[in-house]
This record gives structure tokens, C-alpha cells and sequence, in this order.
């Protein structure tokens, strides 16, 4: 059984018989708990012919009333015929990386609810539903799917050591508000998909939507999912070294933008102690003897300390920037609609919806 955050446990609601359906491009309505949702599946693909077609078969199965779409990112086998076969909408994403595809799904598609996964059959499209849940439940605008165990099977060593390496480095420059910043089964709501800036072109999409969501506060929650191995002859597209220093990337640009205080004052605090350390022998030979015999070194540690003192001036100047560009976010999400969402069961007796995180 799936596992929350917290460990409490959530079990997958059943999908009930087919509702109506819509051919435009717009998520069909989930026949849940509220039928009148749309809800939309997003598969990023690349090369996964071998795996796409049960992936579709069986979201189709767990959502009967949710439109599967499948954005072929140049692949070079029969990803994008075999994924059509099996009856999923088919668009083609020209830019190259999962960033790309994931920006043009969020602009194309439509929904009230939205679900993205991978292809690679690494996922259990029947998870789908207690992600589900747990958006409605917990009245969130992103649920994550944690994948258990993936630090010790990832399909590589250098993966799994990876994971956990930019894992802790996320909880230190961002909060620990996600414990699987890679994860790409998620959840989201309309507000989230169409707030969501999407700057990446590559891996690293999941580590912006944490930052997003972090930065401005949203309710979100993780859920312990199983997660499978590719099977023979599928192979993952992520690059131990190329893609991990992309994401490092991504963190120090990530931490710029959102904590320019701190990404700009560790180094000054840093040039200042070297400032210090150069300076204080010089000085105190001064008070000893009245005279600077080592001026070069007087001049350098001078320099030091204004480059520090440029740096911290920066910073302070670029924070008072930034949370006025995290105020602007908030009022865009705060624009769009909040979902509508049913009172469930804990809420029956007065009528009342518990504010999220109750």
C-alpha cells in the first residue's frame, strides 16, 4: 500500500464506469468522486516504444475518462505510432529534453487535473488514482510520487548515489519540503500547471517545479510509490555526468533567483575572511613598528574586502528583487481559479473544508 510523507497510508480509489467524452483537446472528465473534473495524462517520451504502448493501455484502464497524450520528443523508433495504437493523443515536441516537452504540454493542454508521468514503465499507472486522492484530500496543487528505494535501484549505481547527493543539497539551499526532487510521477492542479513558468530544457524540470512550489509556499505532498526497473532493451536517456552537471546548474541559478542573499553573501563572507587573514599580519606589524612592509599584500587584502563588500551590497539589493518578483508569482496563481473541491468524508458533519496542511 502506498505510503504518505508521514507515514500514513492511502488507498486508491476505484476508477468508476466510463462518463462522457470529449475529442477536443481538453482532458475528459475523471469519473471519480467528481465526475465533472478533467483530468489529463502527460507522458514525456523519447525512444521508449519497448514500454509506451502498456503504459497508455494501462492509464487508459485506471482512468477510463481522463485523455492519455503522448509528446513524442524527435524519437527515432515507432514510439509515436505504437503509442497512437494503443489510443493516446500523439503531439510532437521538435525542441529537444524533457523541459521543452513538459513547457509545451502545460501550454497546449487544458484540465482540471493534471498527471504526468514518465513512459518508461518505471511507474504504476494505477498509482494514478491515490495521487488523486491525496491532491484532493490533502487540497494541494502538487502531489509528488516518491520513489522507494530508487537511492539503492535506480537502474544504475550512479544514479541512485546521485539522487541522494542532490537531494540533500536541495534541503539545504531550499527546504525540506521533498525528500525526491527527480521524481516524475506528479499531480497537479490547474492553478499549479498554469502558474508554472518553466524555464529548463532538460532533466532538471522537476527541481524547477519543487523550487516553484517551494519558494511560494504551495500545499503539496509526497506519496511512497513502488518503482520498477526499465524492462530488456530499454535504457534510460539520463546521463550520470552531463546531466548532473546540468542540475547543478540549475541549482546555483535556481538559488540566484530565489535566494540572491545567500547566493551572493557566502562568498563575501568568504573573501572577507580571506581579507582578514591577509590584512591581520600586516597590521599588526604596522602597530608594532609604524611602517607596511608588505604593501602588495595590504593592497590585495583591500581588494578582498571591497569585492566582498560589492558582493554583499549585490545581494542585498537583488533579494529585495526577488521577493517582489515571488509577490508578482503569488498574485498570477492567486489569479487563476482554486479548485473546486468536494467536501469528503472528515468534512460532512458541518459543511466546513479544512484549510490545507489540517
Amino acid at each position: 500500500m502506498p505510503t504518505g510523507k508521514l507515514g500514513t497510508t492511502v488507498e486508491a480509489h476505484k476508477a468508476a464506469p466510463a462518463g462522457p467524452r470529449s475529442s477536443s483537446r481538453t482532458g475528459r472528465p475523471w469519473a471519480g468522486r467528481q465526475p465533472d473534473k478533467r483530468v489529463a495524462v502527460l507522458i514525456p517520451c523519447y525512444n521508449e516504444e519497448l514500454t509506451i504502448g502498456d503504459v497508455v493501455r494501462r492509464f487508459r484502464a485506471a482512468l477510463p475518462d481522463a485523455t492519455v497524450y503522448v509528446y513524442d520528443n524527435n524519437s527515432r523508433d515507432m514510439t509515436a505510432v505504437v503509442a497512437r495504437a494503443h489510443g493516446a493523443v500523439v503531439v510532437r515536441e521538435p525542441r529537444q529534453g524533457k523541459g521543452n516537452v513538459v513547457r509545451r504540454m502545460f501550454s497546449d493542454i487544458d484540465a482540471d487535473i493534471y498527471i504526468m508521468a514518465d513512459g518508461d514503465g518505471t511507474y504504476t499507472p494505477e498509482d494514478a488514482l491515490t495521487l488523486m486522492e491525496a491532491l484532493e484530500e490533502g487540497r494541494c496543487d502538487m502531489v509528488v510520487g516518491t520513489r522507494n528505494g530508487v537511492t539503492e535501484d535506480a537502474g544504475r549505481k550512479g544514479h541512485g548515489f546521485g539522487n541522494m547527493v542532490f537531494n540533500r543539497i536541495y534541503h539545504g539551499l531550499f527546504g525540506r519540503d521533498f525528500t525526491d526532487i527527480f521524481s516524475g510521477y506528479r499531480v497537479f492542479t490547474r492553478r499549479f500547471v498554469k502558474s508554472f513558468p518553466a524555464f529548463s530544457s532538460g532533466f532538471e524540470i522537476e527541481t524547477e517545479m519543487s523550487v516553484h512550489a517551494s519558494q511560494l509556499r504551495l500545499p503539496v505532498a509526497e506519496i511512497g510509490l513502488t518503482y520498477g526497473r526499465r524492462p530488456e532493451g530499454s535504457h534510460s536517456k539520463l546521463s550520470t555526468f552531463r546531466d548532473g552537471a546540468k542540475i547543478l546548474m540549475m541549482f546555483a541559478l535556481l538559488l540566484k533567483e530565489t535566494r540572491p542573499i545567500m547566493f551572493f553573501g557566502v562568498p563575501a563572507a568568504v573573501l572577507m575572511l580571506f581579507s582578514l587573514g591577509f590584512v591581520t599580519p600586516v597590521l599588526a606589524s604596522y602597530f608594532e613598528t609604524g611602517l607596511v612592509p608588505r604593501l602588495p599584500t595590504f593592497v590585495f587584502a583591500t581588494f578582498l574586502a571591497l569585492m566582498a563588500v560589492l558582493l554583499l551590497v549585490t545581494g542585498v539589493i537583488l533579494d529585495s528583487v526577488a521577493r517582489g518578483r515571488a509577490e508578482v508569482k503569488r498574485m498570477l496563481y492567486l489569479a487563476m481559479p482554486a479548485a473546486n473541491i468536494q467536501p469528503f468524508s472528515g468534512d460532512k458533519r458541518s459543511g466546513e473544508q479544512p484549510m490545507a496542511g489540517q
